[in-house]
């Protein structure tokens, strides 16, 4: 089993950002210490929910403060970077970390982003297949021109190629984040392995799982294709530890609903649509039942049945949620060492 932590650079109220980002780094530079398998960062634009706005430049940091950690991007909002620039920081991240970053993609949601970047909501609406398909191709062949409905140029050449590593995957790692079955249909048919977050629980993940294992197959992919990219589907979720499983869940109440209304209320939709948001403190709650919020013990079992409900064997765990520098510290800390040896 491999676990990570999941990096969001949350601004909690009455917080500096730059204070969320240097927790952001020592979640990393902690995570390395306690033994856990990887790091993943969220990509947010003008919004305390996350001040972390390039998971990609995040990652490229923090693989040159590590040695030994995975660096994955959760995600990086396709619709709003170009496929050939994102394939090209990619690759070079690839190269020069010796195969250890993960690039993650997603749609990202209707929000003002799609405006400032000039993207527009089509990109959204309809974009992703056609970004995804260039950026796939931009990671595997040495020459890429496009002849798509938004992306339009000359054959160019691949510099610097992903497979000119000297060791290690020819390509870097990508995962697709999937909320939908469009979206766990478009990942199964490339071939991509899903990253599911933390707001479904384990009989929804474990739905997702047989549906792009369903789609995998009609997309003509063998038996043991499916079992290698399935073993890279990743689990999003919150953990908490404490002597005491009520101490665990107090933390986060008392912290994140704060946090979340802050966060999620900054969202602004491109067009103007309504956005219901989530209840702040019912989420949290919802948050607690559903992922590693107790005792080491009752996080590991957590863990452990959700393995085994889903059959994703991979996690990236959210360990800020106290808002707190040295909480945030001490629970990676005995993330790595309390409950990572009960998983073995």
């Amino acid at each position: 089993m491999r676990v990570g932590t999941f990096v969001l650079a949350a601004q909690f109220p009455g917080q500096g950002q730059g204070e969320a980002l240097h927790r952001a780094v020592r979640t990393a530079e902690v995570a390395e210490e306690a033994g856990l398998d990887s790091v993943w960062l969220a990509e947010h634009h003008f919004v305390p929910y996350g001040v972390c706005p390039s998971a990609v430049t995040l990652a490229a940091f923090l693989l040159g403060r590590t040695r030994r950690l995975r660096i994955g991007t959760a995600v990086t909002v396709l619709p709003t970077a170009h496929p050939v620039s994102l394939g090209e920081q990619a690759a070079l991240l690839h190269l020069t970390s010796g195969g250890r970053f993960t690039l993650g993609v997603g749609r990202g949601g209707p929000w003002v982003d799609l405006e400032v970047f000039g993207a527009g909501l089509d990109a959204y609406e309809r974009g992703f297949p056609e970004a995804l398909d260039l950026l796939l191709r931009w990671l595997t062949e040495p020459r890429v021109g496009a002849t798509g409905e938004r992306f339009a140029f000359r054959e160019v050449a691949v510099v610097p190629r992903p497979d000119e590593l000297i060791e290690g995957p020819a390509a870097p790692e990508v995962v697709v984040a999937c909320t939908s079955p469009r979206s766990v249909r478009l990942a199964a048919e490339r071939g991509l392995p899903m990253l599911l977050g933390m707001h479904c629980g384990d009989e929804d993940k474990a739905e997702m799982v047989a549906a792009w294992a369903r789609c995998a197959r009609e997309a003509g992919r063998t038996p043991d294709e499916i079992a290698r990219i399935a073993d890279g589907h990743v689990s999003a979720g919150v953990v908490q530890l404490a002597d005491g499983g009520a101490d665990a869940a107090e933390a986060l109440l008392k912290a994140m609903p704060g946090w979340l209304k802050q966060g999620l209320d900054a969202h602004v939709t491109v067009d103007g649509r309504h956005r219901a948001m989530r209840d702040p403190v019912a989420y949290t709650e919802l948050l607690c039942g559903l992922h590693p919020v107790g005792t080491p013990r009752s996080a590991a079992d957590r863990l452990a049945a959700t393995s085994e409900r889903t059959g994703i064997t991979r996690f990236a765990l959210l360990a800020e949620g106290s808002g707190d520098l040295a909480a945030t510290e001490e629970n990676v800390r005995r993330l790595g060492a309390e409950v990572l040896p009960l998983l073995v």
